[in-house]
């Protein structure tokens, strides 16, 4: 109960700059203790009738709906405030962040968001584009009880631009504008970045994210302290760092060395020179073999630290722009986050 008052207090205390401030803020922090609490299923009706028998609230069902469809409640600054009350939020002086967007079916089709979306996870006997909403979210990695959990912070829904222009994506009887995925995530990013001033930002995502379409923006605008960690693709091209310029050359400085194969090649190259390293993986300590190597990476434009990942007969390749982080980090331990793409 005492964790409960240090959160609802804070987010009551939210709401006092509006006029009716004190009534809504009152029903903000019952509604959700209605909704955690184990009275019935937490659909709006049976909140509403949790409300008013459980908590005696003078409330009728007309404020109650109107107050729920409200859209001028203050989420940013509740969710600023949420995100505040996180205690310890990171991981050896870093703030460790998941991206990644998801799909969530509906059968309805006065949905707020749906629309026939592509499913690449689809089966073979069922439907390729999915009746569903589509939701780009953000969650913060901590360890919770000795293994890695993902709590989430603030998500998007992402409206295709077809269905925009068609008009049939409406908010308060308005139009909204189009953005695209790494849009979504560039904004969310800024938001959850300036709650936490001056911590560096290590974004966890699926290598869809992981290119340059995310990564410029996200220096421009979150700061560069801002560091990718993601999954390399199988035949991404990999070079070698570009020689030091000498006093009689012609031409520009080169901004890449020596190719030196794909993903792939040199994954079987650097087998031998594997190091074993114990590391914390699905709550034990196990032993897994990496290799790691500075290289430079055109879909990025810069230099990126890689990890192979051998596991008894498959492999997976790691890359972050955070060239201090390294295989032998702990918490943080690079190899570790090959249980990533199973978070997802």
């Amino acid at each position: 109960m005492f964790i409960l008052r240090d959160i609802l207090i804070p987010l009551q205390a939210q709401f006092e700059h509006s006029r009716k401030g004190a009534e809504r803020g009152t029903w903000f922090v019952y509604t959700l203790l209605a909704v955690i609490t184990h009275f019935t299923s937490s659909r709006t009706s049976n909140l509403l009738r949790c409300l008013q028998t459980l908590f005696e609230l003078p409330v009728c069902q007309r404020r109650f709906y109107t107050f729920m469809a409200s859209s001028k409640l203050p989420w940013q600054r509740l969710w600023a405030t949420l995100w505040a009350l996180i205690p310890n939020p990171r991981v050896d002086g870093r703030l460790l962040l998941v991206l990644d967007d998801f799909i969530n079916p509906k059968t309805g089709k006065n949905i707020f968001g749906c629309a026939s979306f592509f499913d690449h996870a689809a089966k073979v006997n069922q439907s390729k584009y999915v009746w569903s909403q589509n939701v780009v979210s953000i969650g913060l990695l901590k360890v919770v009880k000795g293994r890695w959990a993902c709590l989430p912070l603030v998500f998007r829904f992402y409206h295709m631009k077809k269905e925009i222009d068609a008009g049939n994506v409406k908010m308060d009887r308005k139009t909204l504008p189009f953005q695209t995925k790494f849009e979504q995530a560039v904004e969310m990013l800024s938001k959850v970045s300036a709650s936490f001033p001056g911590s560096p930002v290590l974004v966890v995502t699926d290598s869809w994210f992981g290119n340059d379409g995310l990564f410029k923006p996200m220096r421009n605008i979150v700061g560069q302290q801002c560091h990718i960690l993601s999954r390399l693709r199988v035949n991404a091209s990999l070079f070698d760092s570009p020689p030091e310029r000498c006093s009689q050359q012609r031409g520009r400085t080169k901004k890449y060395g020596d190719k030196l194969g794909n993903a792939t090649t040199l994954a079987q190259r650097f087998l031998q020179c594997a190091t074993t390293y114990s590391i914390n993986l699905y709550g034990k300590q196990r032993d897994v073999l990496a290799y790691d190597r500075i290289v430079m990476l055109r879909t990025l434009k810069c230099a990126v630290r890689v990890v192979w990942v051998y596991r008894r007969s498959q492999w997976v390749a790691l890359f972050t722009t955070d060239l201090d982080l390294l295989a032998t980090n702990r918490p943080v331990r690079f190899c570790s986050t090959s249980t990533v793409r199973f978070w997802f």
